[in-house]
């Protein structure tokens, strides 16, 4: 037996590359969480300071 019998060709072997659809995917939730999480510090700033 030799060890190429067992192996997948390169290509069917290596996954598609993810990285844009995961840094979109954190743009897409982060982007609003930053921007509530800015909204409620200035508004609590509000409230506390007068």
């Amino acid at each position: 037996m030799s060890a190429d019998s067992s192996q997948s060709p390169p290509d069917a072997a290596r996954p598609a590359d993810r990285r844009p659809l995961i840094a979109f995917t954190w743009l897409w939730v982060g982007a609003p969480l930053a921007y509530g999480l800015y909204e409620l510090v200035r508004k609590a700033t509000q409230l506390f300071t007068g």
